[in-house]
């Protein structure tokens, strides 16, 4: 039989460690340098599946990078707006063709920032769920950090 005082201690130990846990998965990193470049670096879980977030905001531009259980780098897909119409061009620079999963996703932020877009996405292809879940995860972080246009 466990005394009640050490029922207690190995209780709040778990808790603690399981606060630990799941503020470590859920640690946002950002830094800036002078130059206006500012990094922001994340992980979420969704659907039993880690998603891990990268974004480099440059003066013009958005890097972003979308893993799936791993650091692997994925598909690279440029997108940018052209003129005078209000479309957004993508292309693939890396693997993959401009129906796969992230060139999608890449014409949407620039539909959402009015900014270059540089994507590289580790997702799979036929996980249209985990897809649109790592895309509006992606969209509410730049929301947040000031990097979408205001809506008209």
């Amino acid at each position: 039989m466990v005394p009640n005082d050490l029922k207690e201690v190995i209780s709040n130990g778990v808790e603690t460690s399981t606060q630990s846990i799941n503020q470590l998965t859920m640690e946002e990193q950002t830094s800036q340098d002078d130059g206006g470049v500012q990094i922001t670096c994340f992980s979420e879980v969704s659907n039993e599946v880690t998603l891990h977030f990268q974004i480099i905001r440059l003066q013009k531009q958005i890097y972003a990078w979308i893993g799936c259980n791993s650091a692997k780098f994925g598909y690279l897909y440029a997108a940018a707006p052209t003129r005078p119409s209000n479309t957004v061009s993508v292309t693939s620079l890396i693997g993959g063709a401009s129906d796969n999963t992230g060139s999608g996703v890449a014409r949407r932020l620039v539909l959402k920032t009015g900014l270059n877009i540089i994507l590289a996405c580790d997702i799979p292809k036929n996980s249209p769920m985990l897809e649109a879940d790592a895309e509006k995860r992606l969209v509410q972080k730049l929301i947040s950090l000031g990097y979408t246009k205001p809506k008209m």
